[in-house]
């Protein structure tokens, strides 16, 4: 088995490389995802960020409003650690569930949006960082996803620098190419993390 850490900043575009990269075979496990049912409603992440939180987070129907958390974590950096501590604890113990669970020769792409903020880069044999120049990011958010320039520009900066994320990359894939290019450099990598996949363990790579 050969573990992926996937990341990259807000509107780089790495739900469509992850994306491709299982249409090529590879076991997505999204913290995304799996953070969305840590806290749906009954579970005790619910309960927690509530009681951190207050029932203000809460929709009508009992599940977490995300907007209006989002709107305060986002302008907190020290309620967003709050919400860290609650919720990356149940997230890395689904991922390491789901993960045991894969085929023994799978290459099993965890899809990790804070990746390079949580310091998590040496749980992986390798990391792939999707990049995109901010401007490119700014752009997508406001016109793909509806958010206001301030909202977009408060979300980046919450996150790690480009040259953070780039640091700890063993994979950069640029997403500033159309899709077809992007498309193409997903394949190329893929086969590399096939051959990886599929080689003596090593140490991890350079």
């Amino acid at each position: 088995m050969l573990t992926v850490g996937l990341t990259g900043g807000i509107g780089a575009g790495k739900s469509e490389v992850s994306r491709l990269l299982v249409e090529c075979g590879a076991v997505l496990i999204d913290a995304d995802r799996i953070a969305r049912e840590v806290v749906a409603p009954g579970t005790p992440g619910l309960a927690a960020v509530v009681e951190a939180f207050g029932e203000e987070v809460l929709a009508p129907d009992g599940g977490l409003d995300r907007p209006r958390l989002g709107s305060i974590v986002f302008a907190d950096p020290g309620k967003l650690a709050v919400l860290n501590s609650i919720v990356h604890p149940l997230v890395g113990a689904r991922s390491r569930e789901l993960e045991a669970a894969a085929a023994e020769d799978a290459v099993v792409v965890h899809d990790v949006p804070l990746l390079t903020e949580n310091g998590l880069a040496p749980l992986y044999d390798v990391v792939i960082v999707v990049d995109a120049a901010p401007e490119t990011q700014l752009d997508r958010l406001v016109r793909l996803r509806g958010m206001t320039e301030e909202d977009a520009r408060a979300r980046m900066a919450a996150q790690a620098s480009r040259e953070k994320r780039r640091e700890i990359a063993d994979i950069v894939i640029d997403n500033d190419v159309p899709l077809a290019e992007l498309e193409r450099r997903v394949r190329d990598v893929w086969a590399e993390l096939v051959r990886r996949a599929r080689a003596p363990k090593d140490p991890a790579p350079e």
